[in-house]
């Protein structure tokens, strides 16, 4: 009796203990994209992404108000800096400080304005100003640091099919497109590296998967089915979903550059809840919620990628209101018109997701729920003391 009294005892501890909160990598922050709509104030705006338990939002077209709005906000904020402002900030640092002055200055800290994305994809949808991007970014980054607000990182977002070559799978042969390479990405890179900052990429299965026909939906969507999987036979690894595949082709991508540690955010992922194209009968509310459920899950759980272990720094889901919009966003899908929003213009929701992932961290709500029916069970027994 005394060795299965031992044994329940010990069992009652190691399920207690697996209860606990465990010291782990960070998990990845969870954002969405708002572009400004007549449909909802800045106010409307900051109490959606509140509501939903975001963590973050990206502001792709900011004025002042819609930064005011976030004030005293729980969740941080990445400002986009207009392709058309790129050459005057190249030019002119007092340029830098006067955008500084109406969109950071007045706001931060009380505003968490973690980053500022100088121009959106500037290499496909606006290739005529790349040379001013680097000069633009440099400039960015002295104004801010002249004004004490060094903790503010400043980057620019690609494309993740405009950026990287065609043969990104398997990830291990992703490079980097020329003359991008030479000419932006490969100093960009350095600078992220020497300012501690991040690579931000937008990243969609949904147009790959269109791209690629030999790709199962399930391994899109982020379904675990037993032949969703795909071989990287360069490095050993086995990829779950299209997701981490595309993120890892860009982390090799920037290590064949001599940059292993840069961090990466995704500046928009998502999937069209509907489409202007009869063809695009993938484009539809099931497979959307399918993926954004997954992409949460994927994400609260904190298990990274394959090839980094800390997974991308965070994500933001494109886009927060659902409005028609002239896809094409990556260079090769065409002009169909997509319905991206996970809210309703009248701000209820699309889908029955928690964004918040308040349980994500321990499993699951089910997973806990069966724990501690057994930790119940065993107290229970032990208490018996047969």
């Amino acid at each position: 009796m005394s060795l299965f009294y031992s044994l329940l005892t010990l069992s009652f501890y190691s399920l207690f203990f697996s209860l606990l909160p465990h010291p782990s990598a960070a998990v990845p922050f969870i954002g969405a994209t708002y572009s400004p709509s007549t449909s909802a104030t800045p106010s409307h705006v900051a109490g959606a992404v509140s509501s939903l338990g975001l963590d973050s939002v990206r502001l792709k077209s900011p004025d002042p108000a819609a930064v005011r709005a976030f004030l005293y906000s729980n969740a941080s904020v990445l400002l986009t800096l207009p392709n058309s402002l790129v050459p005057s900030l190249a030019a002119n640092r007092s340029a830098a400080f006067s955008w500084l002055s109406s969109f950071v200055v007045p706001f931060f800290p009380r505003a968490k304005i973690s980053a500022i994305s100088v121009g959106d994809d500037l290499l496909s949808s606006s290739p005529d100003l790349s040379p001013f991007l680097l000069p633009a970014i440099r400039n960015l980054h002295l104004s801010l640091s002249d004004l004490g607000l060094r903790q503010i990182q400043v980057s620019t977002t690609f494309s993740f099919l405009s950026t990287l070559s065609s043969s990104f799978f398997p990830p291990s042969s992703a490079q980097f497109l020329e003359p991008a390479l030479s000419n932006v990405i490969s100093p960009l890179l350095q600078f992220l590296g020497d300012t501690n900052s991040s690579l931000l990429v937008n990243v969609y299965p949904y147009n790959v998967y269109r791209l690629r026909t030999e790709i199962p939906i399930g391994f899109a969507l982020f379904q675990e089915q037993r032949f969703n999987f795909r071989d990287d036979l360069a490095t050993g690894v086995r990829y779950r979903n299209l997701f981490d595949m595309m993120v890892d082709a860009v982390v090799c991508a920037i290590a064949a550059t001599g940059n292993d540690n840069i961090p990466v955010i995704v500046a928009e992922t998502g999937w069209p809840g509907a489409s202007g194209d009869p063809t695009e009968a993938d484009a539809n509310p099931l497979y959307a919620e399918m993926y954004l459920r997954g992409l949460v899950r994927h994400l609260r759980s904190g298990i990274g990628t394959p090839l980094r272990k800390e997974g991308v720094a965070g994500a933001y889901i494109y886009e927060l209101f659902d409005k028609e919009e002239a896809a094409g966003k990556q260079g090769r899908t065409g002009k169909q018109n997509r319905s991206w929003g996970i809210l309703y213009p009248n701000m209820t929701s699309k889908y029955d997701i928690d964004f918040s992932g308040s349980v994500g961290c321990l499993g699951g709500r089910d997973f806990l729920v069966v724990k501690l029916v057994w930790l119940v069970v065993i107290f229970v027994l032990a208490s018996l003391r047969f």
